[in-house]
């Protein structure tokens, strides 16, 4: 009997990810995401499922999950580390949502109806039902994050997004043998530089603002690139201050050292670090060397402040650390050299550097993924340009599938 399956969202797409897959008896419902854009996208509406189980906490994969659990009789798995950032960034989406005017998928009662349905598993757990067996794996993306090995009469492997290669937070995924590899593909077409030169040039780029007098700001998503970003900077002689949501993130990773390369190297980063704790906190902040805060896209969050505090000193530098999507204020500042500031857009003077410090991984690294699972067949989900992925696994000898989102498919 075949597997069927669709993608509800993020199929052909960067977010929003929903994938049905109906296997035997079982019909599982893996993610249920939001996109971040102005106004949110979000997937098509999921029907009723048996199962649900959920790759990381991003908010493109869980943001939707409340309004699964407020309508269905269902459970969430996922790592315990998962779920405490999920309740994150749910909860933030909703304030987002307020403040923008977006209109409101669910509420606080919701969030919490959801956490109270989540069954908690760790890497190398096997959960069965409905005689399917669902083995976990990490996916070397962020603290937490986990791929989904299912097993019936064939074996299916869902990566949720991954990375192979080791980085200073968390170790990098390893391919699992399998009939069906259902694959992210955010870096289909490119690689990304070599890690250790772009950590030397980014240190490098900090010591040389400081040394010139200026400050070295750093927007970082709150989960993962400011951990990251810290402990790059824990044995750097700078002193440096960490901001915004991410504090709350480094307590929760601080708290489950098994998602971690090395909780000891965490928590000194963290505490060789000042945090911004209160408000004369953030004023002894403005005047410190290097700081690292949220959000990393530059819309919203305490970077706004402190770059209005800098944008006029050519001396000070701006050093993007994640991805700028289209039409976000990050974006703008790289393209035109101006960013919104309370609704006005201003010329920003300082200096403007953006680093690869991608948690996906890149096309040569998925190759050799895909080649290492060893599938008969390889479908491509989250990516907005799949070809280029396709036609070096094409070479490789095996089959790939390339569906949008609604479209039906048997494996």
């Amino acid at each position: 009997m075949p597997i069927e399956c669709e993608f509800l969202g993020g199929g052909h797409e960067v977010g929003r990810l929903g994938i049905l897959v109906k296997t035997g008896k079982a019909k599982m419902l893996f993610d249920y995401g939001m996109s971040a854009t102005d106004p949110p996208k979000y997937p098509m509406p999921a029907p009723p499922m048996d199962l649900m189980f959920l790759t990381h906490s991003h908010l493109d994969h869980c943001g939707m999950i409340p309004w699964i659990t407020s309508r269905y009789d269902i459970d969430v798995t996922s790592t315990s580390t998962t779920k405490k950032v999920a309740a994150i960034l749910m909860e933030d989406s909703i304030k987002v949502a307020a403040s923008e005017g977006y209109p409101e998928m669910y509420g606080k009662t919701e969030v919490k109806q959801a956490l109270g349905r989540f069954n908690e598993v760790e890497f190398g757990d096997t959960l069965t039902k409905h005689s399917v067996h669902v083995r976990t794996h990490s996916a070397g993306h962020i603290p937490g994050a986990t791929m989904y090995e299912v097993t019936g009469k064939r074996t299916t492997l869902v990566t949720g997004d991954l990375h192979t290669l080791d980085t200073r937070l968390v170790s990098g995924a390893k391919p699992v043998k399998c009939d069906n590899l259902i694959m992210e593909s955010t870096y289909s077409g490119r690689n990304h530089p070599d890690r250790l030169k772009t950590e030397y040039t980014f240190l490098k780029k900090v010591h040389e603002v400081v040394d010139r007098g200026g400050k070295a700001i750093v927007p970082a998503f709150a989960v993962g690139r400011t951990q990251e970003i810290l402990l790059l900077l824990k044995d750097s002689g700078l002193e440096y201050w960490h901001d915004g949501m991410g504090k709350s993130v480094n307590k929760i990773y601080l708290e489950e050292p098994q998602h971690l390369r090395s909780v000891k190297r965490l928590r000194q980063a963290v505490t060789r670090g000042r945090e911004v704790k209160n408000y004369h906190a953030r004023q002894r902040a403005h005047e410190g060397e290097v700081i690292v805060t949220t959000s990393g896209m530059l819309d919203g969050g305490p970077v706004v402040s402190y770059i209005e505090a800098v944008k006029d000193d050519p001396k000070s530098a701006i050093l993007l650390t994640g991805y700028q999507v289209e039409g976000c204020n990050g974006r703008k500042l790289l393209d035109t050299g101006t960013m919104q500031f309370h609704g006005v857009v201003e010329k920003v003077e300082c200096e403007v550097q953006k680093y690869d410090f991608s948690a996906h991984a890149g096309h040569d690294d998925l190759v050799a993924f895909a080649k290492g699972c060893s599938p008969e067949k390889v479908v491509l989900m989250h990516g907005d340009n799949r070809e280029p992925l396709a036609l070096s696994l094409r070479k490789e000898g095996f089959e790939v599938l390339l569906p949008m989102n609604g479209e039906k498919f048997a494996l």
